[in-house]
């Protein structure tokens, strides 16, 4: 079965009833996981977006402190599922500041991790983010490009 256009999907959705669809949504949210935090994420958190964004970050400072560093690939793996994480968060925002904030939090502690980059993975992850947020960020607001480019230029003067 091919779905319909988006465009499509929303001519429909304004003939139904309210509880048509909230019965859509509910079953909608039921069959994915990734569906089901979208759905949180725009009815509990969109209203308070530092509050989401403190709380991603706080996710990534637990993974990085819950990674094990026994083994680099165990490394490289729990770092490629963190970002993974980061990626999912900032498409749910869909916010240039929340996106850049994540990222730069993200190469913060990447640039920690004891084998640091020495690595050309690990290495080449810290330089793709980084030229990410910095052009997130010559999308955004004068002073928001200002505060962020500190924030980027802290980061790699601290290589």
């Amino acid at each position: 079965m091919k779905p319909v256009s988006i465009t499509h999907i929303k001519r429909e959705l304004h003939h139904l009833s309210k509880d048509e669809l909230m019965t859509i949504l509910l079953r909608v949210g039921k069959y994915k996981v990734e569906n089901k935090e979208l759905l949180t994420y725009l009815l509990f958190e969109e209203s308070n977006e530092d509050g989401y964004v403190d709380a991603i970050k706080e996710y990534i400072d637990a993974e990085f402190d819950g990674m094990k560093q026994q083994h680099y690939y165990y490394i490289k793996k729990s770092t490629r599922k963190i970002l993974r994480m980061v990626k999912k968060y900032v498409k749910f925002s869909k916010k240039p500041e929340t996106e850049a904030a994540l990222l730069i939090h993200f190469c913060r502690r990447l640039q920690h991790i004891d084998p640091n980059r020495t690595s050309s993975v690990l290495g080449n992850m810290f330089y793709r983010q980084m030229e990410l947020a910095k052009k997130t960020v010559s999308k955004m607001h004068e002073d928001l490009q200002y505060d962020y480019t500190l924030e980027i230029e802290d980061i790699t003067a601290g290589e």
